[in-house]
């Protein structure tokens, strides 16, 4: 066993939970109350200023001392919320005459940047259930084939395969492969999805189109046959709905498929009215722009009145029909999102993502609006659209490099090139998803997923260590964000690439004892996530960070949780006051070892791991 006498990460610390925020989702012009906790042990402190920026001018709000509790100093400053973007970050002076400023990257002892501040938001906020959600990712025709699909005709387009018929690598298979997966199926296994102790469907799309993936949509104005057509859908959310479940679905506002009602009208038909749905690229419209130049994928061009009309604007749009009567869906995951709007110099995402939310505010405001975006997301999901992202970049990515195995070959690794798999240490986890999760508002991130893998990508158990699947999902469901399930992970998958990770499930499997507890081991950490609040809405601080060791807290007022996440053998220590109430700390998940001991607390982990415990809340002084 090797030890990790790495310094533990016990600096003044801020996020945007209740311990620290007093109005997660404040108004323009309302005041809201900031605290910053300081340890006694940093120094002495002599002021502490609440630093904002409204309308681009500098503003320093003092903070008063609350009192101190359990080895630290809180202070608290009152901030006007002056934009729907606003800014702040502390600036701490202490008697040694040294400066510290404290933002969402962390402690600086140099000025920062505006970009990098803490955020509130003004904009209105995720749905209440959005931030305790967990998402399982359904890909329709690999999940359940229902009785009546037997009956249906095949699309044309279609190449059947058996339900144990391995998956087709290579085009034009790939796509085409058919095994007649459909909504109905869904509902006979949510007895399924209960026992694993999910909260949130996620559809990907159910439109008809000319592929397995039906992410070249033919029509957004029905449900696909092959699937069971519309009212398939609508008694999926009703079954769905009545077992507590919540269902969203998935668009494509970046591009429609070739097949498209829209595409057809306007294809070589330059008076058509969908002509200036799409960019043309001659006078004929014969030839036009496409997704990374795939001809079955024209772009759309959100410059057109009438496409936003029809598509995302308004009652009788696409976006709204569906989570209106009779489907009620909860709301949507866009793809594309990143690139939706924008082409050369043209840049119209901020307005299609602003009206696609306010057209969900009109249908049905208690709704989520997720976005893809495959690289740096955080300048599109500043709280004016999307509630949250679909991104690799703040945990897929780097929590991958820290838990594959050396030398484990990679496909695309994530759009990024590499020949294998870059190899983290914890540092570098740490250092990774800090520096893209601090340009996300607390609350963004919050709503953000916590994928491993997704159907776009490989399975994470492919080149997982051994041990690597518990600590993955450990964290997947612990830190902030909302944890996804791809489908068939819960059974033991493996996928070289996206087309291969959708493979049919196999629930002829699910009673094998490695399938089984498989299955067990995700449904045991689902539910301790659904079983603690601190895990959906406290506090995050890191408090040792090493190679091979991780521990960090979830805080509130009433409980606080204790974890620490382990990929071999190491020991990490932390001072008795970084966390209070260890003695009294109750196991919920995990083997690893904690001892309070008069140098502090140490942590003991024989493997890889992932550990949980519970606390006591936070008790910070009411000033």
């Amino acid at each position: 066993m090797r030890a990790q006498d790495e310094s533990p990460r016990l600096l003044p610390h801020h996020d945007g939970s209740p311990l620290h925020v007093s109005t997660p989702n404040p108004g323009l012009g309302e005041s809201v109350r900031v605290r910053l906790r300081v340890p006694e042990s940093f120094g002495t402190v002599a002021t502490v200023y609440a630093r904002s920026n409204p309308d681009k001018e500098p503003r320093f709000d003092a903070a008063r001392l609350l009192g101190t509790a359990d080895g630290w100093q809180w202070w608290e400053a009152a901030i006007l919320v002056e934009n729907p973007v606003h800014g702040y970050r502390f600036l701490i002076d202490l008697d040694d005459g040294t400066h510290w400023w404290l933002n969402a990257t962390g402690l600086s002892c140099i000025e920062t940047l505006d970009t990098e501040d803490f955020k509130l938001l003004a904009y209105p906020a995720a749905p209440d259930w959005a931030t305790s959600s967990v998402i399982y990712q359904i890909f329709p025709d690999r999940f359940g084939r229902s009785p009546a699909a037997d009956a249906r005709e095949t699309p044309e387009w279609a190449s059947p395969a058996n339900w144990d018929d391995p998956v087709d690598q290579v085009g034009p298979g790939r796509s085409h492969q058919f095994y007649g997966g459909d909504l109905d199926g869904i509902i006979l296994h949510l007895d399924h999805l209960q026992r694993l102790g999910v909260t949130l469907l996620y559809l990907t799309p159910v439109f008809p189109a000319g592929s397995n993936h039906r992410y070249d949509a033919s029509s957004f104005g029905e449900v696909d046959e092959a699937l069971g057509g519309d009212a398939a859908l609508v008694r999926l959310v009703e079954a769905a709905h009545d077992r507590g479940f919540k269902v969203i679905g998935d668009l494509t506002s970046n591009h429609s498929g070739d097949r498209h009602e829209w595409f057809r009208a306007a294809h070589f038909a330059p008076d058509a009215a969908e002509s200036s749905f799409y960019y043309w690229l001659d006078a004929e419209h014969g030839t036009y722009t496409s997704w990374f130049g795939v001809p079955t994928l024209p772009k759309f061009n959100w410059s057109s009145a009438e496409l936003r009309s029809r598509f995302i604007e308004g009652e009788g749009s696409v976006v709204a029909k569906w989570l209106q009567a009779p489907y009620h869906l909860d709301g949507w995951r866009i793809d594309v999102a990143n690139m939706t709007g924008r082409l050369a110099g043209e840049d119209l995402n901020a307005d299609v993502r602003q009206t696609i939310r306010r057209t969900m505010v009109e249908a049905n405001p208690d709704t989520l609006l997720l976005g893809e975006s495959t690289n740096d997301a955080s300048a599109d999901f500043q709280g004016d659209g999307w509630h949250g992202a679909m991104t690799y970049t703040n945990f897929t990515r780097p929590l991958w490099s820290w838990l594959s195995r050396p030398g484990s070959p990679s496909s695309s690794f994530f759009g990024l090139p590499y020949a294998t798999i870059p190899q983290y240490d914890g540092r570098q986890f740490v250092a990774t998803h800090q520096r893209f999760v601090a340009g996300f508002p607390w609350r963004t991130r919050l709503a953000t997923m916590n994928a491993l893998d997704t159907h776009d990508t490989p399975r994470f158990r492919t080149h997982a260590i051994d041990g690597g699947v518990p600590v993955a999902f450990g964290m997947s469901v612990t830190l902030p964000g909302i944890p996804m399930v791809f489908a068939g992970d819960e059974f033991d998958l493996i996928g070289v690439d996206g087309e291969h990770s959708r493979t049919p499930i196999p629930w002829s499997s699910v009673d094998e004892p490695r399938v089984a507890g498989t299955i067990d081991l995700y449904s045991a950490l689902i539910h301790l996530r659904t079983a603690h609040p601190a895990l959906s809405e406290g506090g995050m601080r890191w408090l040792h960070v090493g190679g091979d060791v991780l521990a960090y807290v979830r805080e509130t007022a009433g409980e606080s949780v204790l974890l620490v996440a382990a990929r071999a053998a190491g020991e990490a220590g932390i001072p008795g006051w970084a966390v209070a109430g260890a003695e009294a700390a109750t196991r919920l998940f995990g083997d690893a070892d904690l001892r309070v001991e008069a140098g502090g607390i140490r942590f003991t982990a024989n493997g890889p791991s992932f550990t949980a415990w519970a606390l006591p809340g936070v008790r910070a002084p009411v000033g």
